[in-house]
């Protein structure tokens, strides 16, 4: 994690994408083609964003716990 405002960035957009999720689910409500329009390009723009912010945070999977496992290894 060495990018900390992309890592950031790719957060953010993903707690977006789940809580327009959420909505979908819960009350079949989709924020973004409410705001943006029903598959309007700035739509399909801001669900690829959170795909690819998706398989970006993917990664931190490779850093969970690495700072814990630095730490016990030095004891």
């Amino acid at each position: 994690m060495k990018n900390k405002g992309l890592d950031y960035l790719a957060l953010t957009i993903a707690i977006i994408g789940a809580i327009n999720w959420g909505l979908i689910g819960l009350f079949s409500f989709d924020l973004v083609a409410f705001v943006f329009g029903n598959m309007s390009w700035l739509s399909r723009i801001i669900y690829a964003l959170v795909g690819i912010a998706g398989l970006y945070i993917i990664t931190f999977y490779m850093y969970a716990g690495g700072e814990t496992r630095e730490a016990n290894s030095r004891s």
